[in-house]
């Protein structure tokens, strides 16, 4: 079942929960920003896009989709990319510009709009900045995007959470979840910057993390990335 669910200010984290084999509970979250040209970060894998789509056109029709995001070339990432860009005919791909050039000029059946490290697009009442963060947790061209009106840092595959179920936004500890779930599959690529660059997202202050795997959670978020690369640090 594919729900959504608003979590700020027209900012709405579109949930699924899966078994995979082997793994027990996990699910992937897409983050919806309505505004005068919506935005799509991360479009799930291509299979789910039935669900997901559904789910998004319970909020906003899809062909008023202007943007669809991506942290970094990975199936449940941009899977379906191309099928949201064939069912919202004004929407290009958004993302960095080492993806743009490694993959998504490539894949994409429409040229993307690449952004460069700390570049703004608005979006309407609210403004997205992308942040190059390569090899956070994974993969060069990876990347974060900070709706900067609200607070929310979109922080794909960081904090990933297990299970199949999980509130849409929490207050509760992330970071021990996502340390056993890191412990068991660890999935850092942990290079030397690591620790710079979660410095460079918590001098941002966020107050909403929009995790792409679990609950999104809302508290003190330069807090509790620096508790992460503290955790990094000690490995």
């Amino acid at each position: 079942m594919t729900n959504i669910d608003e979590i700020d200010a027209n900012i709405y984290r579109i949930n699924t929960g899966v078994t995979p084999p082997g793994l027990g509970g996990f699910s992937f979250n897409q983050y919806l920003i309505v505004d005068d040209a919506p935005l799509l970060f991360h479009t799930g894998p291509r299979r789910l896009f039935p669900d997901i789509s559904k789910a998004i056109a319970r909020v906003l029709p899809l062909e008023k989709l202007r943007y669809i995001g991506l942290s970094h070339f990975e199936g449940d990432e941009c899977g379906s990319l191309n099928e949201f860009l064939a069912a919202a005919p004004n929407a290009v791909p958004v993302c960095g510009q080492i993806a743009a050039m490694t993959s998504i000029g490539d894949v994409a059946d429409r040229a993307p709009h690449a952004l460069g490290d700390g570049e703004s697009l608005p979006l309407g009442k609210h403004n997205v900045q992308w942040l190059d963060t390569p090899h956070l947790p994974h993969a060069w061209e990876c990347g974060f995007v900070m709706e900067t009106v609200t607070s929310t840092l979109l922080c794909g595959d960081l904090f990933t959470q297990p299970g199949a179920e999980t509130p849409a936004i929490t207050e509760a500890d992330i970071l021990g979840p996502s340390e056993a779930f890191r412990k068991a599959l660890d999935y850092f690529a942990h290079s030397k910057n690591s620790r710079a660059l979660l410095e460079k997202l918590a001098v941002l202050k966020p107050r909403t993390l929009a995790c792409m795997h679990g609950s999104a959670w809302r508290g003190d978020g330069a807090g509790l990335l620096r508790a992460l690369a503290d955790r990094i640090g000690a490995d």
